[in-house]
């Protein structure tokens, strides 16, 4: 079975009445940098859009380069010298065109098919938000947070256990690459990393105090994130797996929804440059959800997200991404991708997978997370694939499918919302979080321990788990997915269970 095609793609709306959380409306307004000749003529009615211009890494802008973008009518907003991309906007429809002639320009692409600023406005729900008298009801054991017995997704990895031997160090920040997130939150504000937080949503850092928070019309997503993974154990709501680390917000998501190129690669970038030890990304890149790098526009993007994802990781960052909800199997020869570009209108085509990158998740070096539920099997949504997942963690399931043990309630997954909130969603935007959260504890444990450790840590440590065969979540008769490979390394689990206990064990 597939789950529901939806605009925020990690969090997914399942038959629990829980709908995944989206957000509304624009790109907002940049400071840009004219190029220095005057732009090519457009029509009356066209319309600008944003593109990523991609040079030789490790050098400023050439002046021809910047002659030329400014030639084809384009204005340059921003430079990533140290990757060599570059943010540019333009009217001229044929501006990437142009530019991939150019000397010096090796791909170009538009971020998007709708025009600056987008203007579509679609609301596909929201978090399950618990109400007072729950939160009132909700009973701890000693040493628990309020609502921690609600959490069974703690135990599923052995984290109530490993807080007992630790809850993390301060000196560990987990950048949340996502919709922004509300640090005045009672379980998020005592671990908020103020100076490592940042809106990217133009593609360009915005460091304007509280910048990196969700408006409120826009997606509570991140600020859920963020307290799966950090919320702190101060006698205040739930726990985060590492509740002793620190978090920051770094905004990608405008207020449609929308995770463009330029916000993404901004995202990394600052990451890297702000000491940022794990990344999580419960997204993928729009819109398109496959990148096909035949096609030019699709290959400059390609391109842009892995030379900032590759950064983040050489600057000391460890990448961890959602897989997806969609129930694809990412190692199949084939998959029908009927929501592409899903910023204008999307039709079904049929993309090979190994060549059609879903980014950031099926970049080099990034750890993909596939969703579990309460019954510790793979979650009915979740996508999976043999030497494509890397590892597995809860994400939540229909409680009808994956009904967790007492006093836990709901097969969803608890996180915080914006305004002192708590509530349930579910996806694989809910599992990489678990993951991100062990990777903190593993980097808590070896402060001197490089990306490339803490993986093989994550992935030595995971608890192996065999294929579920035959996989009947909804118990019609019928197989709903095909797991392959072994007990250590299969499409539905990776390399198993992510380990909480014994990330700061061993």
């Amino acid at each position: 079975m597939t789950a529901p095609h939806a605009r925020h793609r990690r969090a997914v709306a399942i038959p629990a009445g829980m709908a995944m959380a989206t957000a509304l409306a624009f790109l907002p307004n940049t400071a840009a940098t004219a190029a220095d000749r005057a732009p090519a003529a457009v029509s009356a009615d066209a319309t600008p859009l944003s593109y990523v211009v991609n040079v030789k890494p490790g050098h400023g802008t050439s002046a021809s380069v910047k002659k030329a973008v400014g030639k084809a009518g384009g204005t340059i907003v921003t430079s990533y010298d140290q990757i060599g991309v570059i943010v540019v906007h333009s009217l001229n429809p044929g501006f990437a065109q142009t530019v991939r002639k150019v000397r010096g320009v090796q791909s170009a692409g538009a971020t998007r098919t709708a025009p600056l600023p987008s203007a579509a406005t679609t609301d596909l729900g929201a978090p399950k938000v618990l109400s007072a008298a729950e939160v009132a009801k909700a009973g701890a054991a000693a040493g628990q947070d309020p609502l921690e017995s609600l959490q069974w997704d703690l135990p599923a990895i052995k984290a109530d256990k490993a807080h007992e031997k630790s809850l993390g160090s301060k000196k560990v920040t987990v950048g949340v690459i996502d919709t922004g997130v509300d640090d005045t939150h009672p379980d998020i504000a005592p671990n908020f990393d103020r100076k490592a937080s940042v809106n990217c949503v133009s593609g360009k850092p915005d460091t304007a105090d509280g910048a990196w928070r969700p408006a409120a019309s826009e997606s509570p997503h991140g600020t859920h994130v963020a307290g799966e993974i950090a919320a702190a154990k101060n006698g205040v709501g739930m726990t985060g797996v590492a509740p002793g680390v620190k978090v920051s917000g770094i905004k990608v998501s405008n207020p449609d929804g929308f995770f463009y190129t330029e916000a993404v690669v901004c995202g990394f970038i600052w990451a890297a440059e702000h000491g940022v030890d794990v990344t999580n990304n419960s997204y993928y890149t729009d819109p398109w959800y496959f990148n096909c790098k035949d096609d030019p526009d699709q290959k400059a993007l390609v391109e842009a997200v892995t030379r900032a994802s590759r950064y983040a990781e050489k600057k000391g960052a460890v990448n961890v991404a959602a897989a997806g909800n969609e129930n694809y199997d990412l190692a199949s020869d084939e998959i029908t991708d009927p929501s592409s570009p899903n910023d204008t209108t999307p039709g079904d085509r049929v993309v090979d997978p190994s060549k059609c990158l879903d980014i950031p998740t099926q970049l080099p070096g990034v750890v993909t997370v596939a969703a579990t539920g309460a019954k510790g099997i793979k979650s009915s949504f979740s996508n999976h694939g043999l030497g494509v997942v890397d590892i597995a963690a809860p994400g939540g399931d229909s409680t009808a499918y994956q009904k967790p043990e007492p006093p836990a309630t709901s097969g969803l997954i608890l996180g915080t919302l914006p305004g002192g909130q708590w509530g349930y969603m579910a996806g694989t935007s809910m599992a990489s979080p678990h993951v991100a959260g062990v990777a903190a504890l593993i980097k808590s444990t070896h402060p001197s321990a490089s990306p490339a450790l803490v993986k093989a840590l994550l992935y030595a440590e995971a608890d192996a788990t065999p294929c579920t065969d035959p996989y009947d979540i909804d118990a019609d008769g019928k197989a709903d997915a095909v797991c392959e490979g072994s007990k250590n390394r299969n499409g539905f689990y990776g390399r198993g269970i992510a380990d909480a206990l014994d990330a700061v064990t061993k």
